[in-house]
């Protein structure tokens, strides 16, 4: 699954993926590298599937993200015993309505009545690996910061495409939008108020975590919310061998994947309900009217499977996903800024503060700034 094959390295520096500050050019030639992606690549991890239930992956898996939703609950002060109001049970990825055919399970039903229907994909990489990554930010579980949303807690396992093993200590970066359609640590045209300066130092939503010895990562975030020409997604960028800091981020490094998740469209609809979302002035794209998603759903589900936590979306969600990535390959990522220990620096060289990746940026988490050391704007986004 080598990224080199299907596109060339001034294709992978020039482009953007349909984010504000695209042009209609760029975001059609996105279209079609990623339709000869698909054309020409594996498109799940159906070939993994018997390995892995013979080593006991999947029961392995149950039972944790049981004991996570049940985790999830209690500190919410959700009753145990209450049914899941709504699991993934996808026929198709655009078509079907995801509301929950398991009535009854409680917390002392098997898991695997309701984790079997485990979302295995690989996910497609970016011909650009996305905009809007700042170098820099921190490893952190919980992004949210002072964020209003649904709380979202994610459970993202990685697996080689090549072994069909999980990989354990690789860094999962997550990123994505606020529930009006804001990207922390980036100022661009159409990312909210390009006039508030002091958004280039904002790390809301952006983390990094270590998967691991299961190839598992968590994060606590929101739902993320939209913006128009795009439905809601949340990025995702692995790094191998990278060192970690003592100010708590990494250095050097592979980055041998930068992609995006999505949701089904009635949970996106549920969300978008509540405030802040309902606040949200921009158009909303649905997944069918997502470029980017209709080409990966023909083939592809890079949908996360979800549970409501309580009676309402507004308690929370517990969503899961499994992809396969190359575990071999290595990208080169230009950060739109670079976060140092005097906040965000935009790159002069990222085109228009889009950048060409995926990780987070802006300000750190309260008490990690003052401990950050500056990152040049010469400094490379992998090793």
């Amino acid at each position: 699954m080598k990224f080199a094959s299907v596109v060339s390295a001034a294709l992978l520096a020039g482009l953007s993926i349909a984010h504000p500050g695209q042009s209609a050019e760029e975001h059609a030639k996105e279209i079609v590298e990623r339709r000869e992606y698909l054309s020409t690549h594996k498109r799940s991890l159906a070939h993994c599937a018997d390995q892995l239930e013979a080593r006991g992956h999947n029961a392995v898996m149950q039972q944790r993200r049981k004991a996570k939703l049940q985790d999830l609950r209690a500190k919410r002060s959700i009753a145990q015993d209450k049914s899941i109001l709504r699991a993934r049970d996808l026929d198709t990825i655009l078509s079907t309505s995801h509301a929950s055919n398991l009535t009854g399970v409680t917390a002392d039903t098997d898991p695997a009545v309701l984790f079997s229907g485990n979302n295995s994909c690989i996910l497609t990489p970016e011909v650009t690996q996305g905009p809007y990554w700042v170098e820099g930010e921190v490893v952190r579980t919980d992004v949210t910061e002072d964020q209003a949303g649904v709380p979202l807690h994610l459970d993202i396992q990685l697996i080689d495409v090549n072994t069909c093993e999980p990989v354990p200590q690789a860094y999962l970066e997550l990123w994505h939008c606020n529930a009006t359609g804001v990207y922390a640590g980036v100022i661009a045209s159409g990312n909210g108020n390009s006039n508030d300066s002091t958004n280039i130092d904002n790390t809301f939503l952006r983390g990094i975590q270590l998967s691991d010895d299961t190839g598992v990562v968590q994060f606590d975030t929101i739902f993320p919310g939209h913006y128009t020409g795009r439905a809601p997604h949340i990025h995702v960028l692995t790094h191998t061998d990278a060192t970690l800091l003592a100010n708590n981020t990494l250095s050097g490094g592979n980055v041998t994947h930068v992609g995006q998740i999505f949701a089904d469209q009635d949970l996106i609809t549920l969300v978008e309900t509540t405030a802040p979302y309902n606040t949200n002035t921009q158009e909303l794209t649905t997944n069918a009217e997502d470029s980017i998603l209709a080409e990966e759903a023909d083939t592809t589900d890079p949908m996360i499977e979800y549970v409501l936590l309580g009676d309402d979306v507004e308690q929370g969600l517990f969503g899961w996903i499994s992809f396969g990535f190359d575990n071999t390959a290595s990208y080169n990522v230009t950060p739109a800024v670079y976060w140092t220990s005097d906040g965000g620096v935009e790159n002069p060289d990222s085109g228009s503060g889009m950048g060409g990746g995926p990780p987070p940026s802006g300000s750190a988490p309260a008490g990690v700034a003052s401990t950050l050391s500056t990152v040049t704007a010469s400094a490379s986004a992998s090793a």
